[in-house]
């Protein structure tokens, strides 16, 4: 195992889904993966709190929750993340058409996978996401990160 792997596994992971079932999978597959700092809830509201609360390296969201959705949340995530800042975020939903991918992109998601997705896939783009992550924060650390850019918003 390197340290690169260790680094990575060590990252703390927001999972948001409104169904038990899912959080629960999420959670097994990535303890089963040797991630422990998995923080979790089925209410999309409390995801703002922990999300403010806990400096996170990783976002997994639904789409499709009740009272606050995840296009909500996106849009209000990106909003607290630093411009100067790669926090990714890795949607999960069973909404697979084009117009919901492309919404979700527009407003910061950084990786998508429909549900029912394949747990082996599920990890390798989780762990690519956290590697870019633990890349950008280096090279902030050397001053060398460059601030977000502009997206181009569909609705």
């Amino acid at each position: 195992m390197t340290d690169s792997t260790d680094t990575v596994r060590a990252s703390t992971i927001l999972i948001v889904d409104d169904e038990p079932a899912n959080v629960s999978l999420l959670e097994r597959i990535l303890k089963r993966e040797g991630f422990t700092a998995l923080i979790s809830t089925t209410e999309p509201r409390e995801a703002l709190r922990l999300f403010r609360e806990h400096p996170v390296d990783l976002v997994l969201l639904d789409l499709m929750m009740p009272d606050l959705d995840g296009f909500a949340l996106l849009e209000t995530f990106a909003r607290l993340i630093p411009d100067n800042s790669y926090l990714p975020i890795l949607v999960l939903t069973a909404d697979a058409t084009l117009p919901t991918r492309r919404r979700a992109l527009s407003l910061g998601a950084k990786d998508f996978l429909t549900k029912p997705f394949d747990a082996i896939e599920a990890i390798l783009r989780i762990f690519n996401l956290l590697e870019t992550r633990m890349l950008t924060l280096e090279l902030a650390r050397h001053g060398l990160a460059t601030p977000k850019s502009e997206r181009p918003r569909i609705d």
